[in-house]
């Protein structure tokens, strides 16, 4: 009989713990077919039949309007096309937080393992979300203690392996660009962040055998939410805003125009790759990006690759959004790796672009 009544609780908050997952997963779905994957389904025909997915955020490089002009027509841009998937960022990073149980996050996630970067990696595929999007799951990852690893491996995994982005490519760009960015995208994705673990000092490993099982913190779960998403808000948002803004006035030296010896020069490729980590753009944003810099002769291939690799991995608004979540080594051998990585894409791209 005692038995029986000590395996009565374990079966009780397994079940629970199942429905608490699916509960999660039907939410990411739903939200995910909306703002991703049936927008990007569309778009994926229309760069099949035009080899084309719109212009440049960017402009073609003409516009002499004051700097603040300049930064707002950016931010407004920016916004306009990112704030469905922002706000599915946000409300994901804080439902993961009181929806998902620890205990289980932690099997799954809490390892310094390549197992636990790999997972958290393939799960960042389906999500399409550019650094900035991502950045609440990842913070929220963390709040869970998720290992860094892992919850790297999400953030980066979002833009870096986007399979649309990676459809998108193939139509408008060529097979090669697709390639180079693939091959990058899964370095820095799988590589760089398992090494991230490195860098965190005092990591003790977690017995989840012998965890004592979570209790629920106080109030409905609704209020628990709330207040998740509220903390949230609060943090991310006016740090992003302002960002987004400083970085779109920023853009005329981030990006200069440079001379025609200078186009495919290793110093284009070093600007362009650090100017490329810094700077945020919409999901798939590169590649327009990209297509329009090449035909007006402002970069060649080297500068071209470095930017696909550097422009959606992370940016300075992304940085920020989880800057105290992560330890700052880790946070410095990202951005450092980012650039790195950039500059090898770029000499590679000089050869085969």
């Amino acid at each position: 009989m005692n038995q029986l009544d000590t395996s009565l609780p374990k079966q009780t908050n397994h079940k629970k713990t199942v429905w608490l997952v699916i509960s999660f997963i039907v939410i990411a779905t739903a939200g995910l077919l909306y703002v991703k994957w049936w927008p990007y389904y569309n778009k994926s025909i229309l760069a099949a039949n035009t080899h084309s997915i719109g212009a440049s955020i960017l402009g073609d490089g003409t516009n002499q309007s004051p700097l603040w002009h300049q930064a707002l027509d950016y931010a407004l841009a920016y916004f306009n096309s990112v704030w469905k998937a922002a706000i599915l960022g946000i409300l994901l990073g804080s439902l993961l937080q009181v929806l998902l149980p620890t205990g289980w996050l932690l099997k799954v996630l809490g390892k310094t393992s390549f197992g636990s970067t790999a997972i958290a990696g393939l799960a960042a595929v389906p999500g399409m979300m550019c650094s900035c999007c991502a950045a609440p799951i990842a913070v929220g990852l963390r709040k869970k203690n998720v290992s860094v690893g892992a919850a790297l491996a999400f953030w980066i995994g979002n833009p870096m392996i986007n399979p649309a982005t990676l459809i998108f490519m193939t139509f408008v760009l060529s097979w090669k660009f697709t390639v180079i960015r693939l091959v990058f995208g899964l370095i820095l994705t799988f590589g760089v962040s398992y090494l991230a673990n490195r860098f965190v000092k005092d990591v003790q490993p977690i017995d989840i055998d012998q965890m004592i099982p979570e209790e629920e913190e106080k109030g409905s779960f609704l209020t628990r939410w709330l207040k998740s998403m509220g903390m949230m808000v609060l943090y991310i948002v006016p740090a992003y805003v302002l960002s987004v803004l400083l970085l779109g006035a920023g853009r005329v030296w981030l990006f200069p125009q440079l001379s025609e010896a200078q186009t495919n020069s290793i110093l284009a490729i070093l600007i362009f790759a650090i100017a490329g980590m810094l700077f945020v753009i919409p999901t798939a944003a590169e590649i327009p990006i990209v297509q329009t810099f090449m035909s007006l002769g402002i970069i060649g291939g080297g500068p071209a690759a470095a930017l696909l690799v550097t422009l959606p991995a992370i940016s300075l608004p992304s940085l920020i959004m989880v800057a105290k979540s992560f330890p700052k080594k880790v946070l410095l051998f990202v951005i450092t790796s980012v650039i790195i990585l950039g500059m090898i894409s770029g000499l590679v791209g000089t050869f085969i672009l």
